[in-house]
């Protein structure tokens, strides 16, 4: 798939939601980013303001060139990450309501190994150096509110759970202090349709990298 210029791209119907802090990012240059900290991250996520998380402004051009060109081929990003990431085989029996539907063990999400996939970020935020940008696919639905899409009460409790004893327990001692998580609301997602959470982890030892990304839904 060939290169597409970022002066080719419509910023008034960009590939995916753009946040404003998304656009002052455009307009500035990566020597004047601020890349985030993991101290940044713990406030981030502690205060739920999703949006202050943003890519290098370079990185955000060329993923805004990347979607613009999947979209063009495959219809979407959801359909490229399915296909072409995940793998995974769309549920045409399914009601297609709000997006893909996949034939899932568990109606409790990450509750079953074979109904979750973890991926190393291809397009991360701009994060300080160590920081480690995974995500949890999940093809058990995970339940939101209606007002802005973010996570219910019993989803966060669920997602904890799950973070905890996939993410934390094997980095052992200090674990805790080196893991986060969040879920953007629908509102921020560049990948709709295909619930997913996003899974930090500070200084990921190598050998427990490829543990969490092997695949075992298939």
């Amino acid at each position: 798939m060939g290169e597409v210029n970022g002066d080719e791209i419509d910023y008034d119907n960009p590939p995916f939601p753009l946040t404003a802090i998304d656009r002052e990012v455009l307009a500035t240059r990566d020597e004047e980013y601020h890349r985030i900290t993991w101290c940044d991250l713990k406030l981030i996520i502690a205060t739920n303001t999703l949006e202050q998380l943003k890519r290098v402004p370079s990185d955000l051009r060329r993923y805004l060139a990347w979607s613009h060109g999947i979209k063009k081929r495959y219809g979407g990003i959801t359909n490229y990450v399915v296909q072409e990431r995940l793998h995974w085989i769309e549920d045409l029996r399914a009601p297609r309501a709000q997006g893909p539907v996949f034939e899932h063990r568990s109606d409790t999400p990450f509750a079953d190994r074979s109904d979750y996939a973890v991926l190393v970020n291809d397009w991360p935020y701009g994060f300080d150096e160590g920081i480690v940008h995974l995500v949890a696919w999940s093809k058990t639905p995970i339940p939101v509110d209606a007002e802005r899409g973010d996570v219910t009460s019993e989803s966060r409790m669920l997602i904890e759970q799950f973070v905890h004893s996939y993410f934390v327990e094997p980095l052992a001692e200090g674990g805790s202090e080196r893991v986060l998580w969040f879920k953007n609301w629908v509102s921020l997602q560049s990948v709709r349709g295909v619930d997913h959470v996003h899974v930090l982890v500070k200084h990921a030892p190598a050998e427990l990298l490829e543990w969490w990304t092997e695949r075992k839904d298939n």
